[in-house]
């Protein structure tokens, strides 16, 4: 028996002519490209904080073990 979290988030339909999946693409690059122009500021912040704190972790200490 199906459970609701064993349903797929996405379905995709099946069989689409060419040109509708041609439009069904362009569609989702739009929406994608929408989506980014409006939250732009806030992936910048994300991704900048994420490149402060890699700078900022301290180089992995030497190991006398083999890697193996």
């Amino acid at each position: 028996m199906l459970q609701p979290n064993d349903l797929p988030l996405v379905c995709l339909p099946l069989d689409l002519p060419d040109a509708a999946a041609a439009e069904l693409i362009e569609f989702l690059h739009q929406l994608t490209a929408a989506l980014e122009r409006h939250y732009a500021g806030q992936l910048h912040r994300h991704y900048h904080a994420s490149d402060e704190r890699d700078c900022q972790r301290p180089p992995p200490s030497p190991t006398t073990d083999p890697p193996f």
